[in-house]
């Protein structure tokens, strides 16, 4: 037997050099291998149908599982778990119950003096405190955010997040920042317990903040410099019903200091029951 194209012999098995010659002796050759063409390709099409049908079953089969998580926002398949060591053990532990105190105000209201001072006294009294700077967050958990209103929402977002965690662990919690806007506060607020939070609003006028300007901040908003620097072309939305207010003056007109204001939040801790447990 030799092959057409390289004229060269091939040694084929005898059988198939059998049905060749058949073939071609033989008119009915054609429709035998054409018959045993059509009983292969219907074997084939009821094992694909087959395995269809398997693969439907299991796809049934698996839709019936039942899955122990959830979805939150964009994270999908996640469970909260409960810490073995609750709240009030914690509290016990600190001799205090774990409390947001979330000071808001002007640039240069000295919420981060007040808040400090406040940490000094607290500390003095054997009180564990944390305290979250606006400045220092944005050094690294909030690097990646600017100062539109979208970048100040998520700012306070996590922020809010945070502090929430420190108080379910029975800690003082100080946050110091500006938070312009009221519905990002009351976000964070809704995301706590109740009590959790405590709005601490600085109410200074911006005409004491300008004139204090440490970082000189005012100035450069002023000469177009800064661009949304709140109370200048960014809005301040004051709160309506903060647990604490503390003013830039005492009711004899002179200028409180950040010890006086430090000593008005504690006094509000004491009497609700924040400096025990």
């Amino acid at each position: 037997f030799y092959s057409s194209s390289k004229h060269r012999r091939i040694d084929a098995p005898h059988h198939t050099l059998s049905f060749v010659a058949h073939r071609r002796r033989s008119p009915s050759a054609h429709r035998i291998f054409r018959t045993a063409m059509l009983s292969i390709s219907r074997q084939l099409s009821r094992r694909a149908r087959s395995l269809q049908s398997s693969f439907v079953s299991a796809m049934n089969m698996s839709s019936d599982v039942k899955v122990d998580a959830y979805t939150v926002g964009s994270a999908t398949n996640i469970k909260f778990h409960e810490g073995m060591v609750e709240r009030e053990t914690k509290e016990k532990l600190l001799k205090q119950k774990g409390v947001v105190l979330w000071f808001t105000g002007l640039s240069g209201s000295g919420k981060s003096t007040v808040a400090c001072t406040l940490e000094h006294a607290l500390a003095a009294r054997g009180h564990m405190t944390v305290l979250l700077d606006g400045d220092n967050v944005r050094h690294g958990l909030n690097s990646n955010l600017g100062f539109t209103a979208e970048d100040r929402e998520e700012n306070i977002r996590r922020i809010g997040e945070v502090s929430k965690l420190f108080a379910e662990s029975g800690i003082l919690t100080l946050t110091s920042f500006i938070s312009p806007y009221r519905a990002d506060r009351q976000k964070v607020r809704a995301r706590m317990a109740d009590k959790d939070f405590l709005e601490v609003f600085m109410r200074i006028p911006i005409e004491i903040c300008e004139e204090r300007d440490p970082k000189g901040l005012y100035k450069a908003a002023r000469a177009g410099k800064i661009k949304n620097f709140t109370g200048i072309d960014d809005p301040y939305e004051e709160p309506e019903k903060p647990e604490i207010t503390l003013d830039a003056k005492d009711k004899d007109g002179n200028m409180a200091s950040a010890e006086e204001m430090a000593g008005t939040i504690i006094e509000y801790l004491e009497k609700h029951g924040y400096l025990k447990a």
